[in-house]
């Protein structure tokens, strides 16, 4: 029987020190893009996507982006009693898809690594399969969504799948980039992993911040302590399994990956949707042409 994807793990305890000294008092997944934070387009991507379910993986006292996925009738009261209707609206439009995402977290007890940290979120995932989300990569699709897809291409696999995206040579040194197998368009088996490769990178396909995993992988950490307890990042432990000869499998996604790892890229990606989007698009244009 075919497992569906119904749960996954944002993993959002890292200190996001590239954005010192906003980063001292804003967590990184709130970061805005335009009106949202970012870990809001996240969700909407995982509701888009089928997602029921949704453990943060959080440091100690991180207790934000709970409160943001909750309702507060206290507010939407002084609103009504304002008349703000487009404030409102905006709020049914977070709380539409709260209605249909059951949140949790956990807390990864010290910062080493996102593959720790997505190993914390174990007694969440179960025997079942789970989506990976890291929140300063944005999938911008007008299309079907970024996890969708790899979704599609789950449930014909049943295997890990990690998202990929072809990058300019000069630009892979910063990246998990695959060794693959070509399978169909698109569509490859992977066959290892370099992570920031220093010399000639084994293909122009990098790694995203979406995948998809199965229980083995959590198997693969039990069995292998210091992947779990080192800094370590699931793509090197992915990579490594395939090393193995275990079935590991990446797919291109179709849309725009926007970046937010750092200042500039966020930077970059803040005027990227900002411009395209209906309602701010073309005023800003214009304001820009006129600036001096």
């Amino acid at each position: 029987m075919k497992e569906k994807i119904k749960k996954a793990i944002f993993p959002i305890a890292g200190l996001a020190t590239r954005f010192l000294p906003l980063s001292k008092v804003v967590s990184k997944e709130f970061l805005p893009l335009v009106d949202k934070p970012l870990v809001h387009y996240n969700v909407d991507e995982a509701c888009k996507s089928g997602i029921k379910e949704i453990q943060f993986v959080t440091r100690k006292n991180q207790k934000d982006v709970m409160n943001y996925f909750k309702n507060d009738p206290e507010l939407e009261k002084k609103l009504l009693e304002r008349n703000k209707k487009e404030e409102i609206d905006s709020l049914k439009k977070l709380e539409k898809i709260m209605e249909n995402i059951e949140f949790s977290s956990v807390i990864q007890k010290s910062p080493k690594g996102d593959a720790n940290a997505i190993y914390e979120a174990k007694d969440f995932v179960g025997k079942d399969p789970v989506g990976i989300f890291f929140c300063d990569d944005i999938i911008h699709s007008h299309d079907e969504p970024g996890f969708a897809q790899l979704v599609e291409v789950f449930e014909t696999c049943q295997r890990p799948v990690i998202g990929l995206k072809r990058l300019p040579e000069d630009k892979l040194s910063s990246y998990g980039v695959v060794d693959v197998e070509k399978i169909a368009n698109g569509f490859y088996k992977i066959k290892g992993l370099v992570q920031k490769p220093k010399g000639k990178a084994p293909s122009d396909l990098a790694a995203v911040g979406r995948m998809i995993l199965t229980p083995d992988v959590f198997e693969y950490l039990d069995n292998n302590k210091s992947l779990r307890e080192e800094d370590c990042s699931i793509t090197e432990v992915l990579g490594r399994m395939a090393e193995e000869g275990k079935a590991v499998y990446g797919y291109e996604i179709k849309g725009d990956w926007l970046e937010c790892g750092n200042k500039e890229l966020w930077l970059k990606s803040f005027l990227t949707l900002t411009l395209d989007s209906p309602e701010f698009g073309p005023q800003i244009k214009e304001f820009l042409k006129n600036i001096k």
